[in-house]
């Protein structure tokens, strides 16, 4: 045989394939006594599947292996035992395994050590998952608070020296999450003014306070609607763009190349985004608030008989400037949110295209959820201030 020189063969403690005989486990010494017998390999172990299926069904009461005989042994034979042994432990019939030899015990223990960190793993109770998932978002919000931290220091070094500043990234950017964005948000906030003016027609209508529809719509739009219904669209259109991209170009490797040429990423990636979207919200918030109250004056105007005049009449006497300035001042605290939550779930992409969608979805459904907790704080600090 290749590989083997004639001293090998004249050795009779080398070992020799042809010696070895079939696994095999049959009734010991004892009436609950099994001998375990042959070489547990591979190649060895596909006929002991019968016998060990009726070995787990039947009896009762502490079983003994004793597994001297066994002459070979490797990873599938110590996993085919374990298995065997767990299954009966299951069962409830208690097991005692006895002489095995050192080396084959020793893969044994390595092979039941693995499967106990396999189903821990697998099958965490609940407490550890909340544990997990508790760590997770307490080490997000870390992290989270770490990059809005970069992204300041960021600016401040951009503030000192202007020439930093990347104009032609900041107008791209306000091309695509504002300029592009109108049509969808003026729509979405169309329909939104005319829904509520139709929905407050009908109870204005039998008080005979038909004028108030003005009020309701233009409050409610201008101080709490558009700038909420605004960055929540932009969250999912223009918050998902940013992790998307950041992400993909993290996968492709293009942020490890932007810095080996001295490029850093949050200069060229990070910062245009942030402002251009502080320039771009407040003033789709402003084209949402003007899409609102017109939707909200053509239903009041066909349900309620009220002329475009009178309501804007009521309007202006409705809408205060503070109130105006309350649903804007939000704006840009929207975009900072939206910007820095999606720039920063791209950079947390891992190696997959799988991790890209999954921290996509992410970042929207961050972006989302914090806008609508700032929002509420942002109400219960004007309703303090009385605002």
């Amino acid at each position: 045989m290749a590989g083997i020189t004639g001293a090998d063969q004249m050795n009779p403690d080398k070992y020799d394939p042809s010696s070895e005989t079939q696994a095999d486990i049959r009734p010991g010494n004892g009436p609950l006594e099994l001998d375990c017998a042959g070489a547990w390999v591979l190649r060895g172990i596909s006929q002991l599947a019968p016998k060990l299926e009726r070995l787990v069904r039947s009896g009762s009461g502490e079983l003994t292996l004793d597994a001297s005989a066994v002459s070979a042994m490797d990873t599938s034979g110590a996993w085919l035992l374990h298995r065997t042994m767990r299954t009966l432990e299951l069962n409830g019939r208690s097991v005692q395994l006895r002489g095995l030899r050192p080396e084959f015990a020793a893969l044994l223990r390595l092979i039941a050590a693995r499967s106990v960190a396999a189903q821990a793993q697998t099958m965490p109770n609940l407490l550890h998952r909340i544990g997990r998932q508790a760590w997770a978002s307490l080490d997000n919000a870390f992290g989270m608070l770490a990059f809005l931290g970069e992204n300041a220091l960021t600016l401040l070094r951009t503030v000192a020296r202007p020439r930093r500043i990347r104009w032609r990234a900041i107008a791209y950017s306000l091309q695509t999450t504002g300029f592009e964005a109108l049509p969808i948000t003026g729509l979405l906030s169309f329909l939104m003014g005319i829904v509520i003016a139709y929905q407050g027609a009908e109870q204005l209508r039998q008080f005979g306070a038909n004028i108030y529809v003005a009020d309701l719509v233009g409050l409610s739009m201008v101080r709490e609607l558009s700038p909420m219904l605004t960055a929540i669209i932009v969250a999912g259109r223009s918050g998902s763009a940013y992790a998307a991209q950041i992400g993909t170009m993290k996968v492709t490797e293009e942020i490890d190349a932007l810095r080996t040429i001295g490029v850093a990423p949050l200069d060229l990636l990070v910062l245009p985004k942030i402002l251009a979207l502080v320039v771009a919200l407040p003033l789709l918030t402003v084209y949402t608030d003007v899409m609102g109250v017109l939707g909200g004056m053509i239903m009041a105007r066909a349900q309620l008989d009220v002329s475009f005049g009178a309501f804007l009449e009521r309007l202006d006497e409705a809408i205060t400037l503070n109130s105006y300035l309350v649903g804007v001042g939000k704006a840009p605290v929207f975009a900072v949110i939206i910007a820095l939550v999606g720039c920063y779930q791209g950079f947390q992409v891992g190696g997959s295209a799988d991790s890209v969608g999954r921290q996509t979805t992410l970042s929207v459904v961050q972006s989302v959820f914090l806008v609508i907790v700032t929002d509420a704080l942002f109400s219960i600090l004007f309703s303090w201030l009385d605002i």
